[in-house]
């Protein structure tokens, strides 16, 4: 199995040459769960500077909306009650928000801790059907920074990747915002990061559009910030309606 290492100065840099070494690099291997076949490998990729722009990549399936509910989801849990409701497993806000308190406490006890860690994997994983992939996160300040790094033990690459990091990303911003540090390294291991044959076509072309040369980002303080801002009400009025139905 192929174990890939690739970096960036930002976010869509690493993830564009994320999805490069995967192109070059992979295994063509059967996946049964999904009665289809994927290309995987294992693969690290950091942004050095998350939040340099521009920082939002043109090669993913999400727009605006899609990509602030998502955010919201993670780091405001808007969609926690799909778990009390029954529909849902679990999220990864509901997995996550009592140990945040912990970490800001344990980071501000010791600043050098190695101990940041937020466990999304447990017991009741054994036997879902559906188990969590993102595994855990550690935090850890050096040099007056906030550096994040995260393990999935399985991430599509062309229609989740950019979304998690994004998300999480901003989840390293609103921690190191509370420390009053700055926001330093983003590290994101997946030991399956794959692309379903279903999506190859896709896959594909996003590498012609990488190795083309051209422009392949937004920057997000220039207009996506705003759109996402704008996207807030639609949302509300969705989770709204989801909460009535029950």
């Amino acid at each position: 199995m192929f174990e890939l290492f690739t970096k960036g100065t930002s976010l869509p840099d690493a993830y564009h040459n994320a999805l490069l070494a995967l192109h070059e690099n992979h295994d063509d291997v059967p996946c049964p769960d999904y009665n289809t076949r994927q290309k995987e490998a294992t693969i690290t990729f950091v942004a050095d500077s998350p939040l340099a722009e521009p920082m939002i990549s043109k090669l993913f399936i999400g727009d605006p909306r899609s990509l602030e509910q998502y955010r919201q989801e993670m780091l405001d849990g808007i969609l926690d009650f799909e778990v009390d409701n029954g529909n849902w497993e679990y999220t990864y806000h509901r997995r996550m928000e009592t140990q945040i308190p912990w970490l800001m406490g344990e980071l501000q006890r010791n600043p050098d801790s190695r101990r940041g860690v937020i466990l999304i994997r447990g017991e009741h994983d054994l036997t879902s059907e559906s188990p969590a992939c993102l595994q855990h996160l550690q935090f850890l300040i050096r040099g007056g920074a906030l550096h994040c790094k995260v393990l999935f033990r399985s991430n599509d690459a062309t229609k989740a990747s950019f979304m998690n990091a994004f998300a999480l990303i901003m989840l390293q911003k609103r921690i190191a915002d509370t420390l009053d540090v700055q926001v330093g390294s983003y590290t994101h291991r997946a030991n399956s990061f794959h692309v379903y044959e279903r999506d190859y076509d896709m896959f594909d072309g996003y590498v012609r559009r990488i190795k083309s040369g051209g422009e392949l980002a937004y920057f997000y303080t220039d207009g996506w910030d705003e759109l996402m801002e704008d996207a807030k009400p639609e949302i509300a009025k969705m989770v709204e309606e989801l909460k009535n139905r029950g």
